[in-house]
């Protein structure tokens, strides 16, 4: 007969290694699925500031960056301004103490909306690779030695964009990959002047950063319309992987192993407006991916598994409802369903993937716009706007907001784009310079 006096211990570790089981690390900015979701459980809905919160961890500085967390690691980024230094930062899962700090490099921004440290970091498990928006490149060890550093603005010339670079660097299949798809010609200083401002996919070796190949990607965009901020997803249907490439008025699908274009779709920006930059990443499912136009256009879903430049023949569907729409957030696929956020009007919309109906509309309302991107887990959405409101809805086929969470509220908390991580039982919430793990 089992001692009364330890059933508590016992069952709080049958909880324990329920809880472990269940548990999935979250490498990279879209998680482990590429899509914004994660098969997390036991999540909460509702806290504060104070109320189930773990820990708090008090950052350096700011960064529009999501959190990647593997085991007992969280990996963020940081651009302090006082110093104008760009830091890697690895954080302990399980404390929140701050386990190290590397400087990768002098400089902080290049205007007033962002910085340099916007692009998320991967993680394999051993190493875990920055990107910043100067072109600043660097592999780390889980104890915060450097392995390899290089500047992809000093290998293959300046970035030529308005705005600040942003794209988040791929780990896939072995390779790293970054996407830079930038105007032909410098804007405001910016950008070659001694060779073309050529559009590309790279890949690289991640053990030694060293270029395994370079696909130029042309475009029929004209001035802003080159530039994305987007990041390339992979995707396999039918049994053939690709990386999906958003941006320069086109979606493209990619050979993973040599960067050969299989397909691309173009366009939703027929009169070649010339301030379309795109922001939003593909998102893919259930045989389309979907292609969002910016500035209210629509959102498109293209039929994968073809080849050559596709008619629009090829498209399944195209939003009709003008709140189906998002200027900068990227849709989430869950549960079989799309979510798109409308960063503007501040409305979440859900969408049944084959037929593009939307099944329902619902206003997230908050003092300011929203440029996040959604998380799905636990059978909720979460996500946050520019000043810190997280917002908390039930998945599912009717509207239901769970909360509304203010999190924001210091001098740092404006213009907050990152996006909410779930991971062995906890929310990982980045602010302007707090990183906040949220759990039951």
């Amino acid at each position: 007969m089992k001692n009364a006096n330890n059933l508590p211990l016992l069952a709080a570790g049958v909880v324990a290694l329920a809880v472990q089981l269940q548990a999935a690390n979250w490498p990279q900015w879209r998680g482990p699925e590429f899509n914004g979701s994660s098969p997390e459980r036991n999540l909460p809905a509702q806290w504060s500031k104070t109320e189930n919160v773990k820990w708090v961890a008090d950052l350096p500085g700011v960064s529009a960056a999501t959190p990647a967390v593997w085991d007992n690691h969280v990996f963020v980024t940081a651009a302090v301004r006082e110093r104008q230094e760009l830091l890697a930062i690895a954080v302990d899962r399980r404390t929140g103490k701050i386990l190290w700090q590397q400087k990768v490099s002098d400089g902080f921004g290049q205007d007033n909306r962002s910085t340099y440290a916007s692009p998320s970091p991967v993680t394999d498990g051993k190493t875990v690779w920055f990107f910043f928006g100067n072109g600043e490149l660097a592999a780390f060890d889980f104890n915060g030695k450097k392995l390899w550093a290089r500047n992809i603005q000093r290998d293959y010339g300046a970035f030529a964009f308005l705005w600040t670079f942003s794209s988040s660097p791929l780990l896939y299949n072995g390779r790293l990959y970054l996407q830079v798809l930038q105007r032909d010609v410098p804007v405001n200083g910016r950008g070659r002047r001694d060779g073309p401002n050529e559009s590309y996919l790279l890949a690289m070796d991640p053990a030694t950063g060293k270029e395994l190949w370079r696909h130029i990607r042309p475009s029929d965009a004209r001035e802003e319309s080159r530039e994305a901020f987007s990041t390339p997803i992979p995707h396999t249907h039918a049994g053939r992987a690709e990386i999906l490439i958003a941006g320069g008025d086109c979606i493209s699908g990619h050979d993973p192993a040599t960067g050969r274009e299989f397909w691309r779709w173009g366009t939703w920006n027929p009169q070649r407006i010339t301030h379309w930059r795109l922001v939003p990443s593909p998102v893919a499912a259930q045989g389309v991916v979907l292609a969002c136009a910016p500035k209210g256009g629509p959102v498109v879903a293209v039929k994968l598994g073809r080849n050559g430049v596709l008619s629009d023949k090829e498209v399944a569907w195209q939003s009709e409802d003008r709140a189906v729409s998002t200027d900068v957030s990227t849709p989430l696929y869950y549960q079989g369903r799309f979510y798109v956020l409308n960063s503007d009007r501040r409305t979440l919309s859900c969408l049944e993937p084959l037929s593009g109906k939307v099944l329902w509309t619902g206003e997230l309302k908050g003092r300011s716009k929203i440029e996040a991107s959604p998380t799905g887990a636990d059978g909720k959405i979460y996500v946050m706007n520019h000043s810190g409101e997280v917002f908390v809805v039930a998945a599912g086929d009717t509207f239901n907001l769970l909360a509304t969470i203010p999190m924001g509220g210091e001098a740092e908390d404006r213009d907050l784009r990152s996006t909410i991580v779930p991971a062995y039982g906890n929310l990982f919430i980045r602010t302007g310079a707090k990183l906040y793990c949220i759990g039951k």
